[in-house]
């Protein structure tokens, strides 16, 4: 196949985005619609949601949105049942859903262990499952949202962050099992990308410009295309070059100091 610009292109395509009603999958969902894919996007926030549906529908993208939890198992196999009465099929999933919050490990109730585990690593497993068998033939892509934090210590942070590193296992794993199937399962690890949940962030990374919802949508777009076709197992990493700088901070006047 040769390359051109409609490789891009996600026309017709349905796409399912978890956590689409503000920040990355709002951008990720905004973005598909704008690219040519259907859209079943659902969130725990009512309002918020139902504004990006009527954007994208706007695009002339058909959109079934659901406010629930995706940690309720059966609520996710009911939302996609609904999604296969509505387009027939679904050609990509976005496991966007995720969060954390500081607590040092030994302060770590079992109430919040749990409710971090099955919010970033149960509901992505419920999903896949509900996901898969919805697929065609034809394959389909699967995009675990993980974070840099999967990649190195989160002191604070240290259940979220092992929840991100076995998402990213998880994606591995999943490559090899689904790849009979040309179903692709990639992750993107974000970091230092300013979402309503986060705040404006400003931060001296390698690469010296600032983070955008856009770039993980444009990270997204990427490994729902044909432009990725032979990618899978891996994680893009969209954080203007943290992994690699490691201690390592840009400092005033050039140059970089631990």
């Amino acid at each position: 196949m040769d390359l051109d610009p409609s490789s891009v292109l996600l026309t017709d395509r349905v796409a399912v985005v978890t956590g689409a009603a503000v920040g990355i999958g709002a951008g990720i969902a905004l973005a598909f619609a704008r690219f040519g894919a259907h859209l079943a996007l659902c969130d725990r926030d009512a309002d918020p949601l139902e504004e990006i549906a009527r954007v994208a529908r706007a695009s002339g993208r058909r959109v079934v949105t659901d406010v629930f939890d995706v940690r309720d198992e059966p609520r996710v196999r009911a939302f996609f049942a609904t999604v296969v009465q509505a387009f027939e099929r679904v050609d990509v999933l976005v496991n966007n859903v995720g969060g954390g919050f500081f607590a040092p490990f030994l302060d770590l109730t079992p109430r919040g262990q749990d409710a971090l585990v099955r919010e970033n690593f149960g509901s992505v497993a419920s999903c896949v499952r509900a996901a898969v068998p919805c697929m065609p033939a034809s394959g389909g892509s699967i995009i675990n949202l993980t974070s840099i934090e999967a990649h190195r210590a989160a002191p604070g942070y240290a259940t979220y962050a092992a929840m991100k590193a076995a998402v990213a296992s998880l994606t591995g794993s999943l490559a090899l099992e689904l790849g009979e199937r040309r179903i692709r399962v990639n992750c993107i690890a974000p970091d230092l990308i300013p979402t309503p949940g986060i705040g404006p962030i400003r931060a001296n990374t390698p690469l010296a410009v600032d983070g955008r919802v856009e770039d993980v949508a444009g990270a997204a777009l990427y490994l729902a295309s044909d432009l990725s076709r032979f990618v899978t197992g891996t994680t893009l990493h969209v954080d203007g070059g943290g992994l690699a700088a490691g201690g390592w901070h840009r400092v005033e006047g050039g140059g970089f100091e631990p």
